[in-house]
């Protein structure tokens, strides 16, 4: 899947995850389940796409890997994941950088 909005200089390439890589120490509660997850490429960041289900409520996210953007605000990391159009205009998002090595982009909830 590509961003093929003229009007955004982001695009989002698809990838394979690998059995190994950046992603494949992504942590998961017990109770929440992943039901899709897809690497992808926004711009020069590596990312993974996430939807999943935890206590009745749906949502998506993108994860960064921490090292890769130390050197971004929140409010640019949020900016650059609604510039690829997979948030819906209506959504709420929250952010988190994670001790465990990963920033946290979570979007599109359903309650």
């Amino acid at each position: 899947m590509e961003n093929t909005d003229n009007n955004s200089d982001t695009s989002l390439q698809q990838a394979e995850i690998s059995g190994q890589g950046k992603f494949e120490a992504v942590p998961v509660e017990s109770d929440t389940r992943i039901t899709f997850q897809q690497q992808t490429q926004i711009d020069e960041y590596q990312v993974l796409h996430q939807s999943w289900s935890w206590d009745g409520i749906r949502a998506e996210s993108l994860l960064f890997s921490n090292p890769d953007v130390t050197h971004l605000s929140e409010e640019q990391i949020t900016d650059l994941v609604k510039q690829l159009g997979l948030c819906q205009a209506d959504s709420s998002t929250t952010f988190k950088r994670s001790e465990s090595g990963y920033t946290f982009v979570n979007f599109n909830f359903e309650y």
